[in-house]
């Protein structure tokens, strides 16, 4: 299942297992620098962690960032990232 917004497209693929969700993240040379991917990346793995708790076990999420990410703040990445985790991965 996709969902996407402006700065990110959230993949869920739910495996069947009992286990905790795993998370993969795609931050390309068009989002910009080194240094600017991976404050996205970092970004990105923080809300994954604090989203955490709503996301069924066994669920595969992949979210790949848009070169918009860059200039976005950490909230509304955020708000982007959890609303799609609530509607594809809870």
């Amino acid at each position: 299942m996709k969902c996407a917004g402006p700065r990110t497209v959230t993949y869920v693929v739910a495996s069947g297992e009992d286990r905790a969700p795993r998370f993969g993240f795609i931050v390309s040379k068009q989002v910009g620098s080194a240094v600017t991917r991976n404050t996205v990346r970092r970004r990105l793995k923080a809300v994954c962690a604090q989203s955490l708790s709503g996301v069924r076990p066994g669920a595969d999420v992949v979210i790949r960032a848009r070169p918009s990410a860059a200039t976005a703040d950490f909230a509304d990445l955020a708000t982007e990232v959890q609303r799609c985790l609530a509607r594809r991965a809870a």
